[in-house]
């Protein structure tokens, strides 16, 4: 009886184990069944998230972290392993689709995803930097607007939300990227809600906005590096956006950036211009990248993806992969930067803003905002 019993007790091991693997191989085979080098609208991005979760659940988790205004979910993957020691893990943050009309962003959150869970088996650097790590991706932050970019041709290029127009206005939506807590209202942004950089009534006052704010605010003391993903241009942008007020760490962030627009002119060629957004592009205020600076985050840089001027944000799909390849190239270069510095070292980073720039940076930002009219 008790031979009968082990025996009946192993089968259905076996059985327990060859379905949990046959699962995952699922995952992962519906993973890879993706095409990275297409488009997707949101729902299959949506299916998508959830087939690499269920693939992969030892790497991958995945959180809704807040509803834009139409009451969509924003979404995130985590992607990170357990720490061998149990040690406290950092946290690299990347988002993409804050600019509703620029698809190459959300098309390159996939792709940076996809590298992740195929190599990190095989490639020891990146296993260890995912034991370091949680590596927090938001493939979609503007949901709303991108759902509305896929409706017809005559939506293709919108940029902003899509939350109701103010008062005595008939114009839809807040440019998400100018309405975060950093300086906000001061340059580089219009009050006229018919306007792509219209800001919105307040600084946080559009809920994808909040939504970051709040989930990035919350690990501010955990997270190493801020990456946020748009287009196009072909630069990487590093704070701050407002001409008179320069990052305390602002050397390391030229150097690291530096290193990483080498990385990328390695896979394809492609040139990236690194530096603040006044010296490279346009002075602006209230982005994410600023704000992520500004409360702590030592690293944290705007990509610029392709390409400088000839499709823009209509780039066509047979350029996905190559500006993927190079972007993941980029990325994985200041994070493992970032990763080295701090665990090799033991010390984070130039963390925060020392209280005299804190203090300067407040009083700038009075006195610019208190003769602006909304």
């Amino acid at each position: 009886m008790e031979k009968k019993t082990l025996t009946l007790w192993v089968l259905s091991l076996f059985l327990l184990v060859l379905k949990t693997s046959n699962s995952l191989e699922e995952g992962l085979e519906s993973t890879r069944m993706h095409d990275y080098a297409k488009y997707h609208p949101m729902e299959e991005i949506y299916t998508w998230m959830e087939e690499v979760e269920r693939g992969n659940p030892e790497l991958v988790s995945s959180a809704v972290y807040g509803r834009t205004y139409e009451g969509s979910n924003i979404t995130l993957l985590k992607l990170g392993l357990e720490n061998p020691e149990g040690k406290e893990k950092k946290v690299i943050w990347v988002d993409c689709g804050i600019h509703a009309r620029e698809w190459i962003a959300p098309a390159f959150c996939q792709w940076f995803v996809k590298e992740i869970v195929h190599s990190y088996k095989t490639n020891k650097k990146l296993e260890q930097m995912l034991q370091n790590l949680d590596v927090y991706v938001t493939p979609v932050v503007n949901v709303d607007g991108y759902i509305f970019t896929w409706a017809n041709e005559s939506t293709r290029l919108w940029r902003k939300s899509r939350s109701d127009p103010p008062p005595n206005s008939s114009c839809y939506g807040v440019d998400l990227n100018r309405n975060f807590n950093a300086n906000w209202g001061t340059v580089g942004v219009s009050f006229d809600s018919c306007q792509n950089n219209y800001c919105g009534k307040a600084a946080g006052s559009e809920p994808e906005a909040k939504a970051v704010m709040d989930f990035v605010g919350k690990m501010v003391n955990q997270t190493l590096c801020f990456l946020t993903i748009h287009s196009a241009g072909q630069l990487i942008l590093l704070p701050y956006g407002h001409p008179q007020i320069t990052a305390p760490n602002y050397d390391e962030l030229v150097a690291v950036g530096e290193a990483a627009a080498a990385e990328m002119k390695n896979v394809h060629g492609m040139g990236y211009t690194v530096g603040t957004s006044p010296q490279i592009l346009y002075a602006n205020s209230g982005s994410s990248r600023d704000w992520a600076r500004l409360i702590g985050i030592p690293f944290s840089y705007t990509f610029e993806l392709r390409d400088k001027g000839e499709f823009s944000h209509l780039l066509p799909e047979e350029q996905i992969q190559p500006a993927c390849e190079e972007a993941y190239a980029g990325a994985l270069s200041i994070i493992a930067n970032v990763h080295d510095k701090t665990f090799n070292s033991g010390t984070r980073p130039n963390a925060a803003v020392s209280g005299v720039a804190m203090g300067i940076l407040t009083i700038m930002v009075v006195s610019f905002t208190a003769g602006v009219k909304v």
